[in-house]
């Protein structure tokens, strides 16, 4: 995502501390006893699927996924009007349940924004990214794993974090970064890779021209394994919607495919897709999409105030949720090359 202005909003979070409670994780009278793997839902097939309807997906602002490579714990974020809020919500199975989501402490501060989180595939990091104004603007930042929570976050530094704008940290097994990276004073974003040798991150390189293709091009999930990289992007010719997931590949020898579209099924026309992300254990693809029950809101349209705050209230509004799908087809985009 692009930068963006820092707004205060102290009433709309007090509202979204009241909401996700402050039960140091236990779960209230209100919400529903979840058991099992993926907050209890049912897995999706070959159709995308709206992921955690009423929890992860609300009718807020709803985007970004991250969990830790067993599934115990699942994080998300929900964001207010044109960022002027976020929170990284997280929930984890303890006893057969799943907890009350609720918000990272270290991201309920109303000066800066907090989002897109990521654990390293080790389960030993959450990087995301923010505007603290203890970084040098848009930084990548980093907590470590304490026990059954985080540590307070830290800002790795250069050479990663510039100033510049920086965001959608994601890492490989072997410690590799990909971010992406906005330049200032140009329109453009661009996908950059550091690799990690002795503990120290390199330089980082801009990725050619098949990753950074189209006219702009933001939030790139790499598979842990390198094999393959999502991310989103405008200005392609074969495109379905305003912005489309694309699929690159990559081989042993770091040459990568040209683009893929990752066809209709999921992205749309004229919606807002740009947060992909794969499960640990590859089972299913995650995004953010803005697609709306069109039928939903025309029922709604021109009705009592009640029946408005309802549909602000429900997913599929036309803000954006979190779907998800079978990635078994992902192979299956797989080009020669």
């Amino acid at each position: 995502m692009p930068c963006i202005r820092k707004t205060v909003l102290v009433l709309a979070l007090s509202v979204l501390v009241l909401i996700t409670g402050c039960n140091g994780g236990n779960i209230s009278d209100s919400f529903p006893h979840l058991s099992g793997p993926w907050l209890g839902q049912t897995p999706p097939g070959d159709e995308p699927e709206l992921f955690a309807p009423g929890i992860v997906s609300t009718g807020m602002f709803s985007r970004d996924i991250a969990m830790t490579p067993d599934g115990n714990e699942i994080y998300w974020c929900a964001i207010g009007p044109n960022y002027s809020w976020s929170a990284i919500m997280g929930s984890r199975l303890e006893n057969g349940h799943w907890t009350e989501p609720q918000a990272l402490p270290f991201t309920m501060n109303p000066e800066y924004f907090t989002i897109e989180p990521h654990i390293t595939p080790d389960g030993e990091h959450l990087y995301f990214a923010s505007n603290d104004p203890a970084g040098q603007g848009q930084d990548i930042w980093v907590c470590d794993r304490e026990g059954d929570g985080w540590s307070e976050p830290y800002n790795p530094g250069s050479p990663v974090n510039t100033e510049h704008a920086e965001y959608f940290p994601t890492l490989t097994h072997d410690g590799t970064i990909y971010f992406t990276r906005r330049i200032i004073g140009e329109q453009e974003n661009a996908i950059w890779r550091s690799r990690l040798v002795d503990g120290e991150y390199g330089e980082p390189e801009r990725l050619p021209r098949q990753v950074n293709c189209g006219t702009t091009r933001y939030n790139a999930f790499i598979d842990p394994a390198e094999q393959y990289l999502i991310l989103a992007v405008d200005g392609m010719g074969d495109t379905v919607g305003m912005t489309d997931y694309f699929i690159i590949f990559r081989s042993p020898d770091d040459t990568w495919s040209e683009p893929v579209n990752m066809g209709e099924k999921i992205n749309t026309a004229g919606r807002l897709d740009s947060v992909p992300y794969v499960s640990p254990d590859g089972r299913y693809f995650f995004f953010m999409s803005t697609r709306q029950d069109d039928e939903a809101v025309a029922a709604r349209a021109g009705g009592t105030l009640e029946e408005l705050l309802g549909l602000h209230n429900m997913p599929r509004n036309g803000f954006p949720d979190v779907w998800w799908v079978d990635a078994s087809f992902i192979g299956s985009l797989k080009p020669d090359f």
